[in-house]
């Protein structure tokens, strides 16, 4: 059986919560061989190691670009070292899974897509959130059918923390509203208008802590103490309510390899559905929610790579999103 050979460069957050707790579960088609770190990073730092006693970790990084062996990199760095990890693994012959955002402007991402197809490679942006739990079973009550034609979507993607008033600058369009608007697009494709309300609240024209976006209503804020539902959803016959689950950001870390559960969510946190079925009756239910699943997109890659199926977070999905954040971006710098 044809194995996905898999190589990280970077050792973060992102590879720790949201990529190797979910690779563990496909041993059968997935092994991980390198862990790439710079050497600096290293320094004070070799514990963590030890927990992967399986992985190669390395601070040579031709070693990990010249392995035959290896056929996917998965590019975990900050983001402005995105597309230049992602063309060197390209121009070694290497497939590419990168962390969002994929690039920072639509050009560079239309350019990387444009060198993979020039290589006969598969290159794809990593938006893992697709795949969360709140939006797994969204995505359920609407591919059923019951709400009928849906008039309006409302995703809270919000925080509280106020701190930011000390972090001046761009970015939290790039790190955080990434997520809900590739939800939108990936599952209502590309919008025909859009209309944005960017603006900082501590530093206008400075910083972009506040979004609202799309016909799909998208808001990130960090200034939201108590919860809104994380998505509301409205159709010609009916109404579903998908409240706040928390996320893995939130797990305190402990010595050892981070732990996932994957057990059913308790009634709590299950969503509401409301509407009229086709005899006429008013039904109101609880939706059981879907188990959160980030390893889906590598059983997708998987397939894109050996058996030419289509790529789940389409080329054309990513340049739109960089053109709305890049949008934004100058929205919030006019305030």
């Amino acid at each position: 059986m044809d194995k996905l050979v898999v190589a990280y460069i970077g050792f973060g957050n992102s590879v720790c919560r949201y990529h190797l707790p979910y690779v563990e579960r496909r041993k059968e088609t997935i092994q991980v061989k390198y862990i790439y770190r710079r050497e600096v990073d290293r320094v004070g730092d070799e514990e963590r190691e030890t927990w992967y006693p399986n992985i190669t970790f390395t601070s040579d990084i031709e070693q990990v670009m010249n392995d035959p062996e290896v056929n996917l990199v998965v590019v975990n760095t900050p983001d402005q070292f995105h597309v230049d990890y992602t063309m060197q693994a390209l121009e070694h012959g290497k497939n590419v899974l990168c962390e969002k955002p994929f690039a920072m402007t639509a050009k560079q991402a239309e350019e990387v897509f444009a060198y993979a197809k020039d290589k006969g490679l598969v290159v794809m942006a990593n938006q893992n959130r697709r795949f969360d739990a709140d939006m797994r079973t969204v995505r359920k009550v609407i591919e059923s059918g019951v709400l009928g034609e849906i008039l309006e979507v409302e995703s809270h993607y919000d925080y509280y923390r106020p701190s930011i008033k000390d972090r001046v600058g761009m970015g939290i369009l790039y790190g955080l509203a990434v997520h809900p608007i590739d939800q939108m697009i990936g599952q209502f494709g590309v919008p025909k208008k859009i209309v944005y309300d960017c603006r900082s609240f501590d530093h206008p024209g400075e910083s972009d802590d506040y979004y609202d976006n799309m016909k799909a209503i998208v808001k990130t804020s960090y200034y939201v103490k108590l919860d809104y539902p994380r998505f509301i959803v409205h159709g010609r016959k009916g109404s579903f309510l998908m409240p706040q689950l928390g996320h893995q950001s939130a797990l305190k870390a402990k010595p050892g390899p981070v732990e996932i559960s994957f057990d059913p969510l308790p009634e709590d946190k299950w969503g509401t559905l409301s509407y009229i079925d086709d005899e006429g009756n008013d039904v109101t239910k609880k939706v059981p929610t879907e188990i959160q699943d980030y390893g889906l997109i590598y059983d997708n890659l998987y397939e894109v790579i050996f058996n030419n199926a289509e790529k789940v977070v389409k080329d054309q999905e990513v340049v739109a999103v960089l053109h709305i954040i890049e949008e934004a971006t100058k929205a919030a710098k006019e305030v």
